[in-house]
């Protein structure tokens, strides 16, 4: 488990960062576009795993006074995996879960306004602490 939690984070922080990737590599821009086509299947998978690592954290709570650290990255992780997953799976969630509502796709689209501007802080996240849970783990 923590291995799939380690791809789903990096993929979707690469996909968080891709517009900061692309600026400063255009080689990356075809690679990226490649991955972009699956950006809101991969949105809504990391924000369905940022839900339950959220719930698994709070139910897990009793290894903060064993493992402080492992803990405390293990939130990080679910939180940037929760929020990227929002923002990235959005077009998605919304499509299927606010079908046929107008206030509720405008209410959407003005909530995913404001999150955009945490997406590349985010991105980064996801992918530190997915990388920095997985090695911590295994110390």
């Amino acid at each position: 488990m923590i291995f799939v939690s380690t791809i789903i984070g990096v993929l979707g922080g690469l996909l968080a960062l891709s517009s900061l990737l692309v600026a400063r590599a255009p080689d990356a821009k075809e690679k990226l576009a490649k991955l972009a086509q699956y950006q809101g299947w991969i949105g809504l998978t990391m924000f369905g795993w940022g839900v339950w690592e959220l719930i698994e954290c709070v139910l897990g709570l009793s290894v903060l006074s064993s493992h402080p650290l492992v803990w405390i990255f293990w939130l990080a992780m679910a939180v940037a995996d929760f929020g990227v997953g929002l923002i990235l799976g959005f077009g998605l969630i919304s499509t299927y879960a606010f079908r046929g509502n107008a206030v509720a796709i405008e209410k959407g689209a003005a909530l995913r306004s404001t999150l955009v501007k945490f997406q590349v802080p985010l991105g980064f996240l996801a992918i530190v602490t997915s990388i920095g849970y997985t090695a911590i783990s295994f110390l």
